[in-house]
């Protein structure tokens, strides 16, 4: 059996719609910040296949320019939470709401 762009649109797919329930269901800001770095990475093997299909590198570059932005996305994201978890004392989502005022 020959993979083709269709098995990898469809775990592509898969991975977003994981990652958009995780941010649209839970609570806690590690698991959204989570979920986000998921969805860049189905949509890393999105750019992927299409670059598998169409024999060029454009998408290949597009993939490894998104998995370097998810790289420093993660390395603030996590420096923000970290920061504001130490000053709300929590991770629940909720909590920061009280940081508007």
């Amino acid at each position: 059996m020959e993979l083709t762009v269709d098995h990898f649109l469809g775990l592509s797919a898969a991975l977003f719609i994981i990652g958009l329930m995780g941010v649209l269901m839970r609570r806690n800001v590690l698991i959204i910040f989570l979920c986000v770095e998921l969805m860049v990475a189905a949509v890393a093997i999105t750019f992927a296949a299409f670059a598998r299909e169409t024999n060029t590198l454009d998408g290949q570059t597009f993939a490894l320019f998104a998995i370097a932005v998810a790289a420093a996305e993660a390395a603030v994201g996590l420096a923000l939470i970290l920061a504001l978890s130490r000053r709300v004392r929590s991770v629940d989502v909720d909590e920061y709401r009280t940081l508007r005022d």
